[in-house]
C-alpha cells in the first residue's frame, strides 16, 4: 500500500513538472511568435554631388524675303557664317549638326486680322546643334552665340541640356548607401527601447531626385534637372525590419 502511494506521488510530480515545462515552452514560443510579428519601418536616404558629363546645345537662325529663292540664298549665307563662327570657337565640322530647312509662307492679313491668300514673302529657319562631353565648352557657347547678331544674323540660342550618362550604375550604388542608412536608423530606434532589429521584411525604393546643387526642390514623381552642370542625386529607400 505504501509503495502504491509513493508511486502515485512520483507520477504526480512528474506530470506536474511536465505541465510546468510545457507551459514554459508554450509561453516562450508565444512570446517569440508575438515579437516576430512586430516590425519597424524606417526611411534611409543617400545623396551625392555629381557633375554632368554630356551636354546638348541648340540654336536657330532665320532669314526672310519676298522671294523664296532670295530667302534661301540669304539663309545659305547665314549658314556659312554660323559654321565659320563655331569653327572659330574651337568646334570641329563633325560636331556641328545642321537641320533641314523649315519654310513658312507669310500672308497678308485682312481687316479682321485673318490671313488672306495673298503672299507677302517667305521665312526660312534652320537649326544648329552640338553634342559633346565638354560641358563647360557647351555652357560657354550657349552664352556667346548671340554674338552672331552683330553679323546681321537673326540668331536664337537655346539653354543647353546637361546630362549625366552614368546614372544607371550610380543608382545601384546609391541604393546600397540608402539601405545602409535605413538599417542604421532602424538599429538606433530599436536600441533605444532595449531591442534589436532582425531580418528585412520588406523594402521599397522611392523616386530619385536629381536637382541643381544646393537646391531643395523635390517632386513626388522625382526630379531630373538638365539645366545645371553641377547636380545632387538623392535616393530614398523605405525598409521594414523584424524586432528581436
Amino acid at each position: 500500500m505504501e509503495d502504491k502511494k509513493k508511486t502515485f506521488i512520483y507520477v504526480s510530480l512528474i506530470l506536474a513538472l511536465g505541465l510546468v515545462i510545457t507551459a514554459t515552452i508554450i509561453s516562450m514560443t508565444w512570446r517569440y511568435v508575438s515579437r516576430s510579428n512586430v516590425t519597424i519601418t524606417v526611411t534611409g536616404s543617400a545623396s551625392k554631388d555629381i557633375k554632368s558629363d554630356y551636354a546638348i546645345w541648340r540654336g536657330n537662325f532665320t532669314n526672310e524675303s519676298s522671294s523664296l529663292q532670295e530667302a534661301y540664298s540669304k539663309l545659305q549665307q547665314s549658314n556659312d557664317k554660323v559654321k565659320s563662327y563655331l569653327l572659330s570657337k574651337g568646334f570641329t565640322a563633325d560636331q556641328i549638326t545642321m537641320s533641314a530647312i523649315n519654310t513658312a509662307t507669310n500672308y497678308v492679313n485682312n481687316e479682321q486680322g485673318y490671313p488672306t491668300s495673298q503672299i507677302t514673302g517667305y521665312r526660312l529657319t534652320q537649326d544648329v546643334s552640338i553634342e559633346m562631353k565638354d560641358v563647360d565648352k557647351i555652357e560657354k557657347i550657349s552664352r556667346e552665340a548671340t554674338e552672331l547678331i552683330n553679323e546681321g544674323i537673326e540668331f536664337n540660342s537655346s539653354a543647353p541640356e546637361f546630362l549625366y550618362t552614368k546614372i544607371g550604375d550610380l543608382k545601384v550604388e546609391m541604393i546600397g548607401y540608402a539601405a545602409q542608412d535605413a538599417k542604421e536608423r532602424g538599429e538606433q530606434i530599436a536600441n533605444s527601447t532595449g531591442n534589436s532589429i532582425g531580418e528585412v521584411r520588406s523594402s521599397r525604393m522611392g523616386v530619385i531626385q536629381i536637382n541643381a546643387k544646393n537646391s531643395t526642390e523635390i517632386s513626388d514623381y522625382g526630379m531630373n534637372n538638365t539645366s545645371s552642370i553641377d547636380k545632387t542625386i538623392t535616393v530614398v529607400v523605405n525598409m521594414s525590419f523584424s524586432i528581436n
